[in-house]
């Protein structure tokens, strides 16, 4: 079932679909940071599992449509700023759903961030893998 159809809120649910956040992570890969797209892949991740309750799928869709909107709060062409604000609706959405978060939505996440990265830092996400095991 397409999450569009399972979740009827419409205010970024219009904006949210796979291709365009994928297509968003890629072309803003370098800019956003890897917290950033780790934060993003997180959230994707656990969006697809069926264990994943309906308001939790909700808060997703509503911080990866935020993320996916070129014009929001801080538009993403301004340097440095124009991804502050989407990372505070990446974390804050990570923050309300972690504990949804298991250790194959982790894989997943650092297994794609291989594909689009080859080697990073590693360490960088530690923090937020922290979170998740509190």
């Amino acid at each position: 079932m397409d999450i569009n159809e399972e979740l009827k809120d419409p205010k970024y649910s219009e904006a949210y679909s796979e291709t365009k956040l994928f297509n968003k992570i890629v072309k803003f890969a370098k800019a956003a940071g890897t917290k950033a797209i780790y934060l993003a892949l997180l959230l994707f991740y656990t969006l697809q599992q069926s264990t994943t309750p309906k308001w939790a799928k909700s808060v997703i869709i509503g911080a990866l449509g935020y993320f996916i909107l070129p014009l929001d709060f801080i538009p993403d062409f301004v340097p440095i700023a124009g991804f502050s604000d989407d990372v505070t609706a990446l974390l804050s959405a990570f923050v309300a759903v972690a504990m949804y978060v298991n250790p194959e939505t982790k894989a997943k996440a650092k297994a794609r961030m291989q594909i689009w990265f080859g080697s990073y830092d590693e360490t960088k996400l530690d923090e937020i893998d922290r979170k998740i095991e509190d």
